[in-house]
């Protein structure tokens, strides 16, 4: 049977970054890229052709209107699932749909995070739905795989918490949406700190994907994040879906120092 979707990317093309001046040529590992350079070399730009071409569909195909091909496992996969953090957290420019929206939204991330409040109410329902099926289906083992199926989301809640403990916030697992408390008060994910808002971005766009083998492309993640939340980063997204294949620019020494150094690519070693 074939099938649809790739497990992941085996290798990336491009020819024409900086107008033609430069080929890529990356061979990648099932899990964990991290690509690295000093400024203006070109991570930011590799990352960006990507996400791009995957938008524009065009890096499947033989014929690469977008300039980016890719070859995914297995080979007669056709569509990829994925998903992009990106580090900088801009004002939001569309006022209109802030206001239509909610009034507390005021950066791209503040978005980001209504958006995944969503996609986190539909991976309660489906998770819900499973779990009455299996409850429902008379099998000895029912309540095992119930508790299998409910596991990914404790994980998540008991990670947050833990990460959060510092200043005493605490996800309130009675809720639908994420809220948290705060020495008795009730914090939306938009009051966070901006590297709790973009810790909790990450561990969010993992979660949702509810296990299925993706790529998560993240440019710069350690922008806002304390030092020990960098070296944590890569372990805690692998904890909550070890289906994902991570590919990542960075800076920091953090991010790869528990364990990942044999990672790195340095984005001369891949420029033709």
């Amino acid at each position: 049977m074939v099938q649809e979707y790739a497990d992941y990317i085996e290798r990336i093309e491009i020819d024409s970054l900086w107008s033609g001046q430069k080929h890529v040529v990356w061979n990648l590992d099932r899990k964990v890229n991290v690509l690295s350079g000093i400024n203006g070399v070109g991570k930011s730009t590799i990352l960006n052709k990507v996400v791009k071409g995957l938008a524009a569909g065009g890096v499947f195909a033989d014929h690469m209107p977008t300039g980016v091909r890719l070859q995914v496992v297995p080979a007669s996969a056709s569509r990829i699932r994925y998903d992009v953090i990106r580090s900088f957290d801009r004002p939001l420019i569309n006022g209109d749909m802030m206001a239509k929206v909610d009034l507390s939204l005021v950066t791209e991330l503040d978005w980001q995070l209504f958006q995944l409040q969503r996609k986190y109410l539909d991976y309660q329902v489906n998770i819900g739905n499973r779990i009455i099926h299996a409850l429902q289906s008379g099998l000895p083992n029912a309540a095992e795989e119930a508790q299998r199926i409910s596991e990914p989301k404790c994980r998540f809640q008991n990670m947050i918490d833990k990460l959060f403990a510092e200043t005493g916030k605490k996800i309130i697992r009675s809720e639908n949406e994420i809220r948290f408390s705060q020495i008795g008060e009730v914090l939306m994910p938009y009051q966070l700190s901006s590297g709790e808002k973009q810790m909790l971005a990450i561990l969010l766009t993992v979660l949702v994907q509810d296990n299925e083998p993706y790529v998560f492309f993240m440019d710069e993640p350690e922008v806002s994040l304390h030092v020990d939340w960098q070296q944590q980063l890569i372990d805690l997204v692998l904890e909550l879906n070890p289906n994902v294949q991570i590919i990542l620019t960075t800076h920091s020494p953090a991010v790869i120092m528990n364990g990942w150094m044999d990672k790195v690519t340095e984005v001369t070693d891949i420029t033709l």
